[in-house]
């Protein structure tokens, strides 16, 4: 947008003044890290002169009053106060206009004063990856919901993002099923042809394991299956028409749960196992070549020189098998070697559970090894933990099977109509299948988002769809009450530029703006670190200093320029919150 302008944080200028008193102070100094943070003694702390003191040979205390008295002969800086504490620390307050401004700039900017640090990087973001004619399970929210974050997160930072789905849609499970189906006319797997509570993946997914049990118990059928895999590969157009059809039934079940998931993944960002099968030889090739594979039984193996197991053996890869037949090794080696040479990737991001870490640490090296993964590209594995059941054991249904994700889905949305049914009974019922299903989802997604990736944690309904506490439903409910405050003041569009800096700034007001004035430096700590419970964390405290401002500083009741300046704070809080749940991929309602 050309009316955009970046607006750099009060953390950033405060940093900036207090290297420049720094560097006034002692010469020797200049350019020194300030080290400056958000304080709960004052807005901003530094610690600089602490980490400083034994350079120069000083006393911590008496060169954090010598910045102090720099700082304080500053007239038109954003330091108002600069007080000295403690064994060294400076206790620094933000000038009343320098705040204001912000609020203001942030609020006449289409992107909040957000940059876009990430401009000119193509980021491949792998994430979601089901299994074609196998239904979507709880193991597969995790990845879906963190990846469709970051790719959110990164694209609204400026990054060119690709998306993947990695679909597993090769092997010789196809050749069993479609065998299967030849032998079984009658059955019915497409969606046209099932009641509306099944799902092809679903049907499918009965007449593989049927097909399964035939395979184990059936010689011949056995055979049979194992002759329709080499059709399969070789091309044989009937076969592969059929493993079409099957791909083609399984993505529009999937399309179900993304669009229910509010996720961005279309079916241009699926790309199957068997698009990397015509590469796998050219691969290994190139590996052989590069003397980094060896023969070992009849197979081909990576041995790594960075990773030992047991006895202090190399850990391996499998490039190619004894009979010659290629796994998953290869695929992500001709993967990587894909996205960077065809993709023209800078940085690679791969979301799967953290059991592949180890795996995903082999691919790299070999990538490297073999000269495709340079130092001008990023390649990083987002890991993360097991979603457990409410007693903190993985997460199984009652007769012990895999939990399906519309399952999981359903069961949040139910238990959100109920907590919504009781909040406010008399909700027409269309509007409140409208608000359940929208806290249905924010909930489970929040649940999910909000802890640190790497950990487990529990899946429990009841808190999830709390409308207090670290919810996604309570954020959802702050934002609809701003709306409804705005919606009370009149047009909520009008007075965008009505923020006096004369007007003096109530605590819990300072707390807000301050608060507001973080959100482009936390997106920055996503970006970087790929972990979306930054953001939570961030829209949760933003929530509560909102609540806390609101008991404390009367909006509606106020006269101007009081009630313009909150109207402004009204007004950035709930564009902050809202862009900040969309980058989650969480509805924002108006109203709840």
């Amino acid at each position: 947008m050309n009316d955009h302008h970046e607006v750099p944080s009060l953390l950033e200028g405060i940093a900036t003044a207090m290297s420049e008193a720094i560097g006034r102070v002692r010469e020797d100094l200049a350019g020194a890290n300030p080290v400056v943070r958000r304080s709960e003694h004052a807005d901003f702390q530094s610690n600089a002169a602490l980490a400083l003191a034994r350079r120069v040979g000083a006393g911590p205390r008496d060169l954090a009053a010598d910045i102090a008295a720099a700082l304080d002969g500053e007239a038109d800086g954003p330091i108002a106060s600069a007080v000295p504490s403690g064994p060294g620390f400076l206790n620094l307050t933000v000038a009343q206009d320098a705040l204001w401004a912000q609020v203001a700039a942030r609020l006449a900017d289409p992107r909040l004063g957000v940059g876009t640090p990430e401009r000119g990087r193509r980021t491949v973001i792998d994430y979601s990856a089901p299994n074609i004619a196998k239904e979507m399970h709880v193991g597969h929210l995790r990845t879906t919901v963190i990846g469709d974050s970051l790719a959110r997160v990164l694209g609204f930072l400026g990054a060119d993002v690709v998306r993947q789905n990695h679909l597993g849609d090769f092997g010789t499970q196809f050749g069993m099923l479609i065998q299967y189906l030849d032998e079984h006319p009658d059955a019915a797997w497409h969606q046209d042809e099932l009641d509306g509570g099944t799902s092809a993946v679903s049907a499918l997914d009965g007449l593989y394991r049927s097909a399964r049990a035939e395979f184990d118990a059936d010689p011949a059928f056995a055979d049979r299956a194992r002759s329709r895999v080499v059709a399969l590969q070789s091309g044989e157009p009937a076969t592969v028409a059929a493993w079409k059809d099957i791909v083609a039934e399984s993505e529009r079940s999937f399309r179900a749960v993304y669009d229910r998931l509010g996720v961005l993944l279309t079916p241009e960002d699926s790309v199957g196992e068997s698009f990397y099968h015509p590469m796998l030889g050219d691969t290994v090739a190139e590996l052989v070549d590069a003397g980094l594979v060896v023969e070992s039984e009849d197979a081909l193996v990576f041995y790594s020189s960075e990773v030992s197991g047991p006895e202090g053996r190399p850990v391996t890869l499998m490039v190619r098998k004894r009979d010659g037949g290629y796994g998953y090794d290869a695929t992500d080696l001709a993967t990587i070697r894909y996205r960077i040479r065809d993709l023209e990737a800078d940085r690679l991001v791969y979301v799967t559970d953290s059991r592949q870490a180890l795996h995903f640490r082999l691919v790299f090296e070999a990538a490297r090894r073999a000269g495709w993964l340079t130092g001008g590209v990023g390649a990083e594995h987002v890991a993360y933990g097991t979603i457990l059941g409410p007693d903190g054991r993985p997460f199984k249904t009652r007769a012990g099977g895999t939990v399906r994700l519309t399952d999981l889905l359903d069961a949040a949305v139910s238990r959100a109509r109920a907590v919504v049914a009781d909040k406010n009974p008399d909700l027409d019922p269309a509007e409140l299948d409208r608000i359940a299903e929208q806290a249905g989802i924010a909930a489970v997604k929040y649940a999910d988002l909000s802890t640190s990736r790497v950990k487990d944690y529990s899946f429990d309904v009841d808190r999830m769809v709390s409308f207090t506490g670290d919810t996604g439903v309570y954020l959802q409910y702050a934002h609809a009450r701003i709306s409804s405050i705005l919606r009370r003041a009149g047009d909520p569009d009008t007075a965008v530029d009505s923020v006096d800096s004369t007007v003096p700034l109530q605590p819990a007001e300072r707390t807000l703006a301050l608060e507001l004035d973080a959100y482009g430096t936390v997106l920055d700590e996503v970006a970087t670190t790929l972990e979306p419970h930054r953001l939570c964390g961030y829209l949760y405290d933003l929530a509560r200093a909102f609540t806390a401002f609101y008991e404390a500083c009367p909006v509606l009741k106020a006269e101007d320029p009081v009630r313009g300046n909150r109207l402004a704070l009204c007004r950035l809080a709930v564009r902050t919150l809202g862009h900040g749940l969309d980058l989650l991929g969480i509805v924002a309602p108006d109203r709840m």
